[in-house]
C-alpha cells in the first residue's frame, strides 16, 4: 500500500470507529442479557404454575380460548393468538379497536392460558399501567434507544459503520504487521502502545464473529420497513381480487381451531405457533394469517406465512417470502446466537465481552491521543486513530 492510500484507510477507520463506538457499547451491553433471553426470562417468571396432567393431554381448541376471550371483554377484538412449542401455553393478545391498535400496538393487552386446560394463568395490565420490564428495557434499547423507526433505522446506520470499520481496520492491519510477529503485544512499552497492541490482537481474533453480527444487525435492523416494503408489494398484489370485499366482522370469522387445521396441512414438517386474525396491519383484512416453523435448530427461525379465508376457512395458500425477509429471518439467530443451546450462547456472550474490551480500549486510545500534546504525540509509539480491529504505525 502507499502511504496516501494507508492514509485513506485510516481516515475511513478512525471516523467509521469514533462515530459508532459509543453506540456499540449500548449494543453489545443490551445484548449480553439478550443473549440469555430465554434463561432470564425463566428465572424471572413469577407466573403460577401449569396444571400436573399426563403428557399426552390434548391441547384445548382455539375456539374455546377465543370463546373465553371474548367474555373476559366483551366488545374487544382478537388480535392474534401465540400458541408456545415450549410452554403448554396460549396468549391472546386483544384490543379495543382495529382502529386503536393499528394506530398504536400499545393500546392491546394480553391474557395468557394454559394450552391444555383453557385456564386463565396470567393477564397483563391495561395499557399504560404495564411497568417495563428488564428484558423489555434491554431489548428497546437494543434496537432502537426507545425511539420507534428512526431509532431503529439510526442504529443500523451505527452498525454499518461497524462493518465499515472492520472492514478498513483488516486493510490497514497488514502495515501495522509488517514488522512485528502476529499477536505481539509491547508490554515493556508504554501503556498506550500495549492497549494499542491488545487491541489489534483481540480485533483480529474475533474479526468473521463481529462481521457476522454487525452485519446481521444492520439487517435486523430494517425488518420493519422490510416488512412494509413486503406488504406493499407481493401481499398487495397477491390481495387484489379481494379490493372492494367487506372486512369480515367477528360474528362471520369461521372456527380458528379448523382453520388451524388447515394450516397445519399446508405446511408438513413445520409447527404453526401463531395466528393473525383479520383486520390487522401485519396481516390482511380477509384472512386468518398463520405463520409457521421448521423443526429443526436451523429452520426453527425461518418462518412461513400461510393464508386461510377467515369466512369460509378454506386455504387460500402459502406466501412465498422474498429474499430480503428470508435474509432476516437467517440473520436472527446468526445475530444472537441463540440456535445451538445454550454452550453456543455462552460462545457469543465470551465474543461480546472481547468486543466490549475492543470498543472500550479503542476509545480510550483515541481520547488518549486527542489529549497528548503535540510535542509528544509523535514521539516514541505514534499510531493511528484506533478502532477496530486493527491501526497503522506511521
Amino acid at each position: 500500500m502507499t502511504r496516501l492510500s494507508v492514509h485513506r484507510w485510516r481516515w475511513v477507520h478512525k471516523w467509521s470507529s469514533v462515530v459508532c463506538t459509543a453506540f456499540l457499547l449500548v449494543i453489545c451491553l443490551t445484548g449480553l442479557p439478550l443473549v440469555f433471553h430465554e434463561e432470564i426470562d425463566h428465572w424471572l417468571d413469577d407466573d403460577p404454575p401449569y396444571a400436573v396432567l399426563p403428557a399426552a393431554t390434548p391441547a384445548a381448541s382455539l375456539d374455546r380460548i377465543a370463546q373465553s376471550s371474548r367474555q373476559l371483554y366483551p366488545g374487544q377484538v382478537i388480535v392474534s393468538m401465540f400458541t408456545d412449542d415450549d410452554e403448554p401455553q396460549v396468549i391472546v393478545t386483544l384490543a379495543t379497536s382495529w382502529a386503536d391498535y393499528n394506530a398504536d400496538p400499545r393500546t392491546g393487552h394480553w391474557i395468557k392460558f394454559d394450552a391444555r386446560t383453557a385456564e386463565v394463568l396470567e393477564q397483563s395490565k391495561p395499557a399504560g399501567e404495564d411497568s417495563q420490564t428488564f428484558m423489555g428495557v434491554m431489548i428497546r434499547l437494543h434496537m432502537d434507544l426507545f425511539a420507534g423507526l428512526p431509532g431503529q433505522l439510526f442504529m443500523a446506520a451505527m452498525a454499518l459503520l461497524f462493518v465499515i470499520a472492520i472492514i478498513s481496520g483488516v486493510v490497514l492491519y497488514a502495515p501495522f504487521m509488517r514488522k512485528l510477529d502476529f499477536g505481539t503485544v509491547r508490554a515493556d512499552r508504554s501503556p498506550r502502545l500495549k492497549w494499542l497492541d491488545l487491541h489489534n490482537l483481540l480485533g483480529v481474533v474475533t474479526l468473521a464473529w463481529a462481521l457476522v453480527v454487525g452485519a446481521t444487525g444492520v439487517i435486523n435492523e430494517l425488518s420493519t420497513p422490510l416488512f412494509a416494503l413486503w406488504q406493499r408489494t407481493d401481499v398487495k398484489v397477491m390481495l387484489d381480487r379481494w379490493q372492494g370485499a367487506p372486512i369480515a366482522s367477528p360474528a362471520e370469522l369461521s372456527s380458528v381451531q379448523a382453520a388451524l387445521e388447515t394450516a397445519r396441512a399446508a405446511t408438513p414438517g413445520m409447527t404453526v405457533i401463531s395466528v393473525v386474525y383479520p383486520g390487522s396491519a401485519f396481516g390482511t383484512s380477509y384472512h386468518y394469517l398463520f405463520w409457521a416453523k421448521g423443526q429443526t435448530p436451523l429452520t426453527s427461525r425461518l418462518f412461513s406465512p400461510v393464508l386461510v379465508d377467515a369466512r369460509s376457512g378454506a386455504l387460500v395458500g402459502a406466501v412465498a417470502m422474498p429474499w430480503y425477509l428470508r435474509a432476516l429471518e437467517i440473520s436472527r439467530p446468526l445475530h444472537f446466537g441463540d440456535y445451538g443451546g445454550l454452550p453456543l450462547k455462552i460462545i457469543w456472550a465470551l465474543l461480546d465481552l472481547v468486543t466490549i474490551v475492543v470498543l472500550g480500549s479503542g476509545l480510550y486510545l483515541w481520547l488518549g491521543r486527542r489529549a497528548s500534546s503535540p510535542a509528544t504525540a509523535g514521539q516514541g509509539d505514534t499510531v493511528l486513530a484506533p478502532a477496530h480491529p486493527g491501526e497503522a504505525a506511521e
